[in-house]
């Protein structure tokens, strides 16, 4: 049920999102975001879909990742128009023009069945009722579809961190996310009628990268991040 405190989070989440535009980078940024495209692109590698949705699209990407994966049709969708129009210059990278749609993720404006695979990177943590998420991406796959997505890991609770990020003019902000479970994930898989086939909760291996380092000696390197692919058998 759409409450008007979800609504007032929504809105506060968006407006973080239009402030986050003009500085967010069209391609993996941090360790965090490259160790997680890593373990998504191999199971895309995987699918070779010909109808491919990527749900939280932001500056767009997976764009490019979906059509390298195969997919004909590639459609991004988000519901910041500012991070869009970054999403929008995307499209001249890729031999396979996507089209980008401003939408509610809860609300989809595509009928039943209409792609084989949705990809939502990190934006589930947006998102306060993850069951009528992942039913309406299990109302929107055909049968035979892939659910693939990403969350932070739950040691980002454990551990009390914050998604930060710098806007255009270098001050610093806070966006905040909703905590999932892994448990919480499954049900709500389990409850669309997909059955989830595998979980990722990858680590950071050894890198020159400093930050890596630093990170490594003071965490001792636990999850930062949880990768699902659910399959819609019916």
């Amino acid at each position: 049920m759409d409450t008007a405190m979800d609504r007032a989070s929504d809105a506060t989440t968006r407006a973080g999102y239009d402030l986050w535009a003009d500085n967010y980078p069209a391609v993996a940024h941090n360790p965090m975001m490259r160790l997680e495209q890593e373990i998504v692109e191999s199971i895309l590698a995987t699918l070779r879909p010909r109808r491919a949705l990527d749900v939280g699209t932001g500056s767009g990407r997976y764009l490019a990742v979906l059509a390298r994966a195969g997919a004909a049709s590639v459609v991004g969708v988000d519901f910041s128009m500012a991070m869009l129009r970054h999403a929008a210059l995307q499209r001249c990278a890729t031999v396979v023009k996507p089209l980008i749609a401003c939408a509610d993720a809860l609300r989809l404006p595509f009928g039943r069945k209409a792609f084989d695979l949705i990809n939502a990177s990190l934006m589930v943590g947006d998102v306060a009722n993850l069951d009528a998420w992942t039913r309406e991406m299990a109302r929107t796959l055909a049968r035979n579809g892939h659910l693939v997505y990403s969350d932070f890991h739950p040691s980002w609770t454990e551990f009390g961190w914050k998604r930060t990020f710098r806007s255009v003019d270098g001050a610093p902000h806070d966006l905040a996310f909703v905590p999932h479970t892994i448990e919480q994930h499954l049900a709500a898989i389990d409850a669309a009628g997909l059955r989830a086939v595998a979980i990722r909760e990858p680590r950071f291996k050894e890198d020159s990268d400093p930050d890596v380092k630093a990170f490594r000696r003071r965490w001792k390197n636990p999850p930062v991040v949880v990768v699902f692919h659910a399959h819609k058998e019916l």
